[in-house]
């Protein structure tokens, strides 16, 4: 029987991500198998979790999927120890037009599941007001339970002290609390942190983590509150349809924003995932059916992107007898042109005529629901899909046939309506799931 916890915060950058591997780890140091969830649209935050534990781990977004598909995802924990949610934004934080089944907060999952939240408190600037924070995020929503507090980035010994009796008096556990350590702390650009595949030194960070949290923290104690959980396997499987049944898939430092429940939805329904390397000037397989380019960083690779003229070709003459589709970053390379932050352009594929820039930077944020009115690979004309959209980029030119009808989460119609041209497609939403 698997212990729940959900890791969550008053807001973001608080240290959520920091003390879930750092929890993770340790336990795992100490020989039980633990299983990581992220609540929220994140693709980077998974990878992080597979590097701690051993065990990869997907999203749940109460916004985008319904009850069977939550269920189904985070029933891979039955054969955990330990099962840690870790929450995006603050722990109400969601949108204020209910999804599928929630709004996309992190306490949606928490009530759902029955795990009782583990508040991490970055109490800088403040002393008793963290109490009543604390205490506010307590009561603001029955059916959450509040496991206790562990503060973060304490400033000396007398600062704990009157923030831990503080939390006493309010009568909320304080199971550790964290002075400042650089040693821990996550290299971050401008769409959160550097992905975990770039960087060398992660098992070193995170172990350094976990060594230093269980040195603050009463991890026997977080353990306890945690809740037993022994679901019963989800009969129903992900509500996702594979694109082709070979699927060239774009994989490098500038393609690399994918949801892993996708992935794997794709592989479970019999397809055979291709990866190539564009930034190493790669083509896609010639025996895929369908070539997808994911979202990333394209715009810190454009030159490399511009000068690889195989890729470029071998792209083109792959999309006049089968469908490619990009998202976000991969709908940029999709376009005629990019314009980096220093305003240089660079010559993309050319398979739809998007022109961006990211010298005019505006951040697009938000849950989109787009009605289809072409098909994509996947999908049908028609089809309801739920995703979500965030980078800096501006649209100069969107000229080609739209792809979609897109909502974002209050129903407003929003101008990124993707485009189509020929075989090729392209969106700025990552898809999470496709109404049932």
């Amino acid at each position: 029987m698997a212990a729940g916890l959900v890791i969550s915060a008053p807001a973001s950058g608080v240290g959520k991500t920091t003390l879930t591997l750092a929890l993770a780890r340790a336990w795992r140091n100490c020989g039980l198998n633990v299983q990581c969830f992220k609540s929220g649209p994140d693709y980077i935050d998974p990878a992080f979790h597979a590097a701690a534990t051993g065990r990869a781990s997907v999203n749940v977004d109460s916004w985008a999927m319904d009850r069977a598909t939550i269920a189904h995802l985070v029933s891979r924990g039955l054969d955990a120890d330990v099962v840690l949610a870790e929450g995006s934004m603050g722990l109400f934080d969601g949108v204020a037009a209910r999804g599928v089944s929630g709004t996309g907060a992190t306490a949606d999952i928490a009530q759902m599941l029955g795990w009782p939240v583990l508040l991490v408190i970055d109490p800088s600037g403040q002393a008793q007001t963290a109490a009543a924070i604390a205490a506010g995020l307590r009561d603001y929503r029955p059916g959450v339970r509040l496991a206790g507090v562990v503060l973060n980035r304490v400033a000396s010994p007398r600062h704990e002290n009157l923030v831990r009796h503080a939390l006493i008096e309010a009568g909320i556990n304080v199971f550790g609390a964290l002075p400042r350590h650089a040693e821990i702390s996550l290299p971050k650009r401008h769409l959160g942190l550097v992905q975990a595949e770039e960087q060398a030194e992660i098992g070193t960070l995170i172990d350094e983590a976990a060594r230093f949290v269980a040195e603050h923290v009463d991890l026997d104690a977080v353990l306890r509150s945690a809740a037993a959980w022994s679901p019963q396997p989800a009969a129903n499987g992900l509500n996702v349809t594979p694109p082709g049944q070979r699927i060239a898939l774009a994989r490098d430092a500038a393609f690399s924003f994918v949801y892993p429940h996708m992935l794997e939805a794709w592989r479970a329904a019999g397809a055979e995932i291709l990866p190539f390397s564009p930034l190493a000037d790669e083509t896609p397989d010639a025996s895929a059916d369908v070539c997808w380019l994911p979202g990333g960083y394209p715009e810190l690779h454009a030159w490399t992107i511009a000068a690889n003229a195989q890729f470029r070709g071998g792209l083109r003459a792959f999309a006049e007898t089968r469908p490619v589709h990009g998202e976000c970053g991969g709908y940029m390379v999709l376009g005629q042109g990019l314009t980096d932050a220093d305003g240089i352009r660079h010559e993309m594929t050319g398979l739809l005529g998007l022109e961006t820039s990211f010298a005019k930077r505006r951040m697009h944020l938000g849950y989109r629901l787009a009605a289809l009115a072409g098909p994509m690979p996947g999908h049908k004309v028609g089809a309801r899909l739920r995703g979500h959209e965030f980078h800096y980029s501006t649209i100069l030119a969107q000229p080609d046939t739209p792809l979609a009808v897109v909502h974002d989460a209050t129903g407003a119609v929003i101008a990124e309506t993707g485009s189509r041209r020929g075989k090729a497609t392209g969106t700025f939403f990552h898809l999470i799931a496709e109404d049932r």
